[in-house]
């Protein structure tokens, strides 16, 4: 457990970005939240770790240390590593500018670009960039590129995008050098709702051509 400032602790566990790592990841995270340690004020899970963040004016960081030790200490219910998340199916229109140079670059058909990237069930790694933003893994080996030369200043809300082994909506317009292959109609993100976010870490999406 390492500090990350004056006002949070991070859990490692390990430095392995995989589906069975992350189970553990969210299990911990959902431990942590249930706990209700007075103070903390959010627990954020990622890719191979948790951060507990808290109120340093109001708790001690050693007492916060000692609560979340505690915690880790408990007895863990069967299944508890492995808890199962919705499924999530976003509807996508295939008509992105990105969608020919993708293809052009992977050296596949327009066709075989929508096939690949709408036939995996992603995973909700964490969120982050933009409120709503959910990292998903993880894409097909062969869609993999690296993030666009010459970021876009301005990426259409709904836009669906990848970049490295990673998939993802935006939630809002906002700057971005993903490679832009459809669009959804799916609000991402939504004030009025509860909770404001339509994925959450260990959720599963699926995206679906219309």
């Amino acid at each position: 457990m390492l500090p990350l400032g004056g006002g949070a602790w991070t859990i490692r566990l390990g430095d392995v970005v995989s589906r069975e790592n992350h189970a553990r990841v969210t299990a911990l995270a959902g431990r942590l939240a249930d706990a209700a340690i007075p103070g903390v004020l959010e627990v954020l899970p990622a890719y191979a770790t948790v951060t507990v963040f808290f109120d340093p004016a109001r708790v001690n960081p050693a007492d916060i240390r000692s609560r979340i030790e505690a915690t880790l200490a408990l007895p863990r219910s069967e299944g508890a590593e492995h808890p199962a998340g919705r499924l999530v199916e976003i509807p996508v229109r295939y008509d992105g500018p990105d969608l020919h140079e993708v293809a052009d670059r992977t050296g596949l058909a327009e066709a075989e670009v929508v096939a690949r990237h709408s036939t995996p069930e992603y995973l909700v790694y964490l969120l982050g960039f933009v409120p709503g933003f959910a990292y998903l893994g993880d894409l097909d080996p062969a869609l993999v590129l690296p993030r666009r030369a010459a970021p876009r200043t301005r990426v259409p809300a709904g836009s669906v995008a990848i970049a490295g082994a990673q998939t993802g909506v935006y939630p809002f317009a906002s700057p971005g050098g993903w490679h832009l292959l459809g669009s959804t109609t799916l609000r991402l993100f939504d004030p009025a709702r509860t909770p404001p976010a339509l994925l959450s870490p260990g959720d599963r999406v699926r995206f679906t051509p219309v």
